[in-house]
């Protein structure tokens, strides 16, 4: 399918060879581009997310790009388009911004998506922060407000380290103290192994289950991080790591990569041996990793919003804030709706259904500890 306009060319790619690559290698060279805009992103959604790849061409160049992830919701709404941290284009250029969002209403009114979710990887504080607010507000779009905590899809707030410098100088920029517990780990036997492989998985989600019990958060199944895996590690857009001590794994991270810049995306440790600090010195190891693969920017991932000494999630701030890295909020989640009365309904239905699910989830485990 190809739709044409006075300026730009959109189409959807087929899952066809070399659409993959044409398509990744826009996201990943785009100051913008994100992992969660890759074509192989949309793999690790399915089945529950279909994966729409939508381009704007130019003189037959790619000069926009948005991974569309499209559900069908409950009580026969609809269906939704979702971009996490999309899209990917030079929103200076308000003719293919007008132009891609037409594009995409098209495609919603074609499929019936009764709204588009997108949340794009913009610095709040960025000079470009102030275009990106105009634009979407000219569009239609309206802002969803989650506060400060984990409550939308992605995180609101970050921490992200410029990773460009030397090594020295980076750990010459963390704090004391966090220096002093990266050396600990190693003077005290803990081993990071990089690039573990997919034999570590099941180690790595026994560690996480652990980490889920103890923290009180709820995890995937393990077949997800099995479809994570075998989807992007061929691709070298993650990698696992695993810290050992005395041939015990006690800690493991997965990582992203995409371009020039790398993610810090799942973390997990075991009960035992967290005194030696190893969740310092594997992320430390991720850092390393991630310059030795070109990358400049590292982003440690969520973090709660501006919280006090006393919060309860506090020690994660200052866990991520002693690498020396920016903190980082970003625009925001905006919904751009395409039926009213749809829309309204699920936003009524959706906490309902939230809340039910959750139940179910506790009871089970609570019968599964009875066994």
């Amino acid at each position: 399918m190809v739709k044409v306009t006075d300026e730009y060319q959109f189409r959807l790619l087929a899952d066809e060879p070399g659409n993959a690559e044409k398509f990744d290698a826009f996201v990943a060279a785009h100051p913008k581009g994100h992992v969660l805009q890759s074509w192989n992103w949309g793999q690790v959604k399915r089945p529950a997310w279909q994966p729409l790849r939508l381009v704007a061409e130019k003189a037959g160049q790619i000069c926009g790009a948005v991974l569309l992830l499209q559900r069908q919701l409950p009580a026969g709404l609809g269906q939704i388009f979702y971009s996490p941290r999309g899209p990917v284009l030079d929103i200076a250029d308000e003719v293919l911004w007008q132009q891609l969002v037409a594009e995409v209403g098209r495609l919603a009114k074609e499929r019936g998506a009764i709204y588009w979710k997108i949340d794009p990887d913009v610095d709040i504080d960025a000079p470009e922060a102030a275009v990106w607010h105009e634009r979407l507000k000219q569009a239609g779009f309206a802002i969803v407000d989650k506060g400060e905590g984990f409550e939308g899809i992605q995180p609101r707030f970050v921490f992200r380290l410029d990773i460009a410098p030397e090594v020295e100088t980076l750990l010459a920029n963390c704090h004391q103290k966090t220096r002093y517990n990266i050396r600990l780990a190693g003077r005290k036997g803990v081993e990071i192994v990089s690039g573990a492989g997919r034999d570590c998985l099941p180690e790595f989600y026994r560690i996480l289950t652990t980490t889920a019990t103890r923290d009180h958060f709820l995890i995937r199944p393990y077949s997800y991080f099995e479809g994570f895996y075998d989807c992007l590690h061929p691709v070298g857009q993650t990698e696992l790591f695993m810290a050992y001590y005395e041939g015990e794994a006690i800690a493991g991270t997965l990582a992203f990569r995409m371009g020039d810049k790398a993610w810090y995306i799942y973390g997990a440790s075991a009960n035992s041996h967290r005194n030696l600090m190893p969740n310092y010195l594997i992320q430390w190891t991720m850092i390393e990793w991630a310059k030795a693969q070109g990358c400049t920017m590292y982003d440690f991932r969520g973090v709660p919003g501006h919280v006090a000494e006393d919060h309860p999630l506090y020690g994660l701030v200052k866990f991520k804030k002693g690498f020396g890295g920016k903190y980082t909020e970003f625009i925001g989640e905006y919904d751009l709706v395409f039926n009213q009365s749809k829309y309204k309904m699920y936003n009524f239905l959706e906490p309902i259904y939230q809340k039910n699910v959750r139940k179910i989830i506790n009871l089970k485990k609570k019968l599964k500890g009875q066994k």
